[in-house]
């Protein structure tokens, strides 16, 4: 995902909390009517004796209750953002989801573990949402998720056992102070942008990450990255407080895997040779912001390298 995208999901989050607000009037309970009209997609049912439409609209209709939808076990596709939801368990019967979006609600939780036996559910977004905690999120199938814009201050829930093949974690936009509490083996994606992180912690867990995004947090060491992270191509650590390159030790062992680093908007960045004291520390990267290392910067690095190792008595 590139920083203009990043901008305008946590934009579009905000103001689809604004809409809402300004729509209570509209709260209305699900209705056959409105589920006859944001059916689509018509498939062969799971056990192959009939047919069934497999796809559902209902974004922007106002709703509270989705009771009435419980019945329709034959859904995969489903979306109920820009709605006033605050009670998923409805959700519990439609075992066959693959597909799920819950966007701009008002869910505060997930009391009652409404996705425990969602177990083809592979997508799931719920961002701009009220949550503070993770607590009774379980989602064996999972590939992408997608929690942008609420309000987490803890992820102690995401366990492996719970989260085997989840490859996508989005945490964009909420309120924790630490990366603690993320033990996902198989994680490939995490975007941490816009909390308050000022801790790295845990990340020894996350051997097959390839992208960390920690723009806009408030990070002045790098302390906490790890070898263990033997598949690291991918660091953003745009608009922290990292001030002198001391904080930037901990680059050197992600040396064999980390070609990008991203880190404008940095008290650092301010000096006019930052470029090189990352490059000390990180040799083998082949991009420093938005420019390619170039060989003249990778030369004056070794030699600097050199210089401090022959005054090494």
């Amino acid at each position: 995902m590139s920083e203009v995208d990043e901008d305008e999901v946590l934009s579009d989050v905000g103001s689809g909390q604004e809409e809402m607000s300004q729509e209570d009037e509209k709260i209305c309970h699900l209705t056959q009517e409105t589920i006859s009209q944001g059916l689509s997609l018509l498939c062969r049912t799971g056990n192959g004796l009939g047919h069934a439409f497999v796809k559902l609209d209902l974004k922007d209709k106002g709703l509270n209750d989705i009771a009435a939808i419980s019945s329709y076990v034959h859904l995969r596709y489903l979306d109920v953002s820009n709605n006033h939801l605050s009670d998923l368990s409805p959700l519990a019967s439609l075992t066959q989801l693959l597909w799920l979006k819950v966007d701009r609600n008002s869910v505060e939780s997930f009391k009652g573990k409404p996705f425990a036996h969602l177990n083809y559910l592979q997508w799931l977004s719920v961002a701009g949402n009220r949550l503070t905690d993770l607590d009774g999120l379980v989602g064996p199938a999972l590939v992408n998720l997608d929690l942008t814009g609420n309000s987490i201050k803890r992820v102690s829930g995401l366990q492996s056992d719970c989260f085997a093949n989840l490859v996508i974690l989005e945490l964009r936009g909420n309120h924790l102070d630490t990366t603690d509490g993320i033990n996902l083996p198989n994680l490939r994606n995490l975007y941490l942008a816009q909390n308050i992180i000022k801790r790295l912690e845990g990340l020894e867990r996350l051997e097959h990450l390839t992208t960390l995004h920690l723009r806009d947090n408030q990070l002045d060491t790098l302390d906490g990255l790890c070898p263990n992270m033997k598949c690291l191509h991918y660091l953003n650590i745009r608009g922290n407080a990292i001030v002198d390159e001391n904080a930037l030790q901990s680059l050197g062992l992600l040396s064999k895997t980390l070609r990008v680093l991203v880190m404008s908007d940095n008290p650092l960045v301010e000096t006019t040779d930052h470029r090189i004291s990352v490059l000390m520390h990180a040799l083998q990267l082949d991009r420093i912001d938005k420019e390619p290392v170039s060989l003249e910067e990778r030369a004056e690095a070794r030699r600097r390298i050199k210089e401090l190792e022959e005054e090494i008595p």
